[in-house]
């Protein structure tokens, strides 16, 4: 456990740190990198034709849209053709139109599921021009959308901002640098970054074996510091050449877990900003201890389940002194594969050091959940925007038990409001639960699944679930590089990334263009330890309430068959 604490205490000074970072640079004010990428920053306006003025919420929603759009098209048509473009040493030939398909939506909308392996299935060229360009744009958009939309709620007038200007400045001046230093750090553990060919050797055994090589600390950066995931190579970061040391696995979660938790931090520093005052307000600490509450009850379940072990494997006699150590680095051990587990899924960042098809039926159902909820931090941005959807829900909820009006940050919670809210909230357990009937009720869905009975379930169930939650980790049990699960679970991520983010604009428009009020003694505290528990049970019992059946066929009834 005390390898599991040192990350966390580390942790903690970091993200208050990076959170008055994203603070500066979301509110335009000074910082150290400014006298040189103001200028970089004006070659692109220039170049781009991108007029630094504010825009009207329908102006920022189409502008984000069309974007990504335009993103996805070029993107889609560099993986068709890729086997005719330079940089391919190895050969790589163009990827299937299904599969481009799903790709390109995965990695647009910071999801990164891969239906392939990247050392066999990309150029260096799709790696770097698609691949690595859109984990940088899809996490920008996300951190923009998200800054928008703080800036609406927090903001006394309708303030929305240029989705270009917030878009180019996270790369710029958050995304970029702390990438750059990320990579140096991989590759003084061992991680390679060339654009050599793969290299055939002899290995001790007399036996030829290719050593895939590429850019991979470039990718492995930006794959975590914009909560991505996507790995280089298959095997994601179970994978020596993308996770090499026990000190790039706590780099890697580190950089996973800095920016969500920096969101809530800046998040914060604004509505202080808006009172006229300059230290971390306690409504962003309720959030935060709300959100590190959920992330500690998953952590400690994983851990404790993964180190109690396979109790089949002890009825036969066999040790399991280190825990079940199935799917599992020897290096990293069940402590660091617990923490790891939960960060990627808890921050939806879906990188692996790993498999987690080969979890305990427990220890599975604890990442499922945490992607299932998709509040536990979140990915960059979106997480805290999700999160805020249950803070408005509870105060709601609290109001009417107390018999006041519900109000937030100066603003009433009214009846149109909370009818956004509800809807933003269901469409994720929608999709989930309704591919998944889908899944299993066709002959093509049931094709894939290579696991029978609950444990097939849980396949399923988790593969929509990283969908939906733009996580894009996997049991990886399933044969999923098929036309029916390429599609669905495609569309699920974009359902699952942009609908819930245009009405959450959508909602913070509204906030926008309501009167302000003070607070009175009649006011709803929303930023003390009785509000944070009581959002950490709506949390919960929502969760619970929508995905418990589903859970129940799955990984409860599995856990159930091994131990009886």
């Amino acid at each position: 456990m005390w390898q599991i604490a040192i990350v966390l205490s580390i942790y903690i000074p970091l993200v208050i740190l990076a959170g008055h970072y994203l603070f500066r640079v979301t509110m335009k004010q000074k910082t150290w990198l400014d006298p040189v990428l103001d200028k970089v920053d004006g070659v692109i306006y220039k170049i781009c034709g991108i007029k630094q003025v504010d825009m009207t919420g329908k102006q920022y929603v189409l502008t984000l849209m069309l974007s990504n759009a335009f993103m996805v098209l070029v993107g889609y048509l560099l993986l068709r053709m890729q086997s005719t473009l330079f940089l391919n040493p190895n050969y790589i030939d163009n990827m299937e139109a299904s599969l481009s398909f799903n790709t390109i939506i995965s990695f647009m909308t910071n999801t990164n599921l891969q239906h392939y392996s990247g050392e066999s299935g990309l150029s260096y060229l799709s790696q770097m021009l698609v691949i690595i360009f859109m984990m940088f744009t899809s996490a920008a958009t996300g951190y923009a959308a998200c800054m928008a939309f703080c800036r609406r709620l927090v903001a006394k007038t309708d303030t929305l901002g240029n989705f270009f200007i917030d878009f180019v400045r996270v790369i710029t001046r958050v995304l970029l640098p702390i990438s750059i230093v990320v990579a140096i750090m991989l590759v003084s553990q061992g991680s390679p970054q060339t654009l050599r060919a793969n290299k055939t050797i002899q290995t001790i055994e007399g036996k030829m074996q290719d050593i895939a090589l590429g850019p991979v600390a470039s990718l492995e950066s930006i794959k975590h510091v914009g909560t991505n995931g996507g790995g280089f190579y298959g095997a994601n970061s179970t994978m020596p050449f993308e996770n090499p040391t026990v000190i790039s696995n706590i780099i890697e979660m580190l950089s996973m877990m800095l920016l969500p938790g920096a969101c809530i931090v800046a998040f914060s520093l604004m509505i202080a900003y808006r009172k006229k005052k300059t230290i971390f307000g306690k409504q962003g600490l309720s959030i935060f201890v709300a959100m590190s509450m959920l992330f500690l009850i998953g952590l400690v379940t994983v851990y404790v389940a993964e180190r109690a072990g396979n109790p089949i494997i002890s009825e036969l006699g066999l040790s399991q002194e280190l825990g079940s150590m199935e799917g599992k680095e020897i290096r990293f051990g069940v402590a660091q594969s617990a923490l790891f587990t939960t960060v990627t899924t808890a921050f939806t960042t879906g990188s692996v050091n790993n498999m987690h098809d080969t979890l305990t039926p427990i220890g599975g159902l604890v990442p499922m959940f945490n992607m299932m909820l998709n509040v536990v931090f979140g990915g960059k941005g979106v997480g805290l925007m999700n999160m805020m959807m249950y803070v408005m829900l509870t105060i709601f909820i609290a109001c009417l038990m107390i018999g006041r009006t519900p109000q937030f940050l100066g603003k009433k919670i009214e009846e149109k409001e909370m009818k956004l809210i509800a809807l933003c909230i269901l469409i994720h357990p929608a999709i989930i639960l309704l591919f998944s009937a889908l899944a299993v009720a066709t002959t093509a869905g049931v094709a894939g699944i290579t696991n029978p009975g609950a444990h097939g379930l849980s396949q399923v169930l988790y593969e929509f679930a990283s969908a939906s939650a733009n996580n894009g980790s996997g049991f990886e049990g399933l044969s999923d590089n098929t036309t029916f699960w390429n599609v669905t679970t495609g569309l699920a991520m974009f359902f699952g990334r942009y609908l819930t983010i245009i009405i959450q604009l959508a909602i913070a428009s509204l906030f926008a263009k309501k009167v302000w009020y003070g607070d009175s003694l009649g006011t709803l505290k929303t930023d003390n330890t009785t509000f944070t528990f009581f959002l950490v049970a709506i949390v919960i019992m929502i969760g619970a309430l929508t995905f418990l059946p589903a859970l129940a066929l799955g990984p409860i009834t599995e856990h159930l068959q091994i131990t009886s």
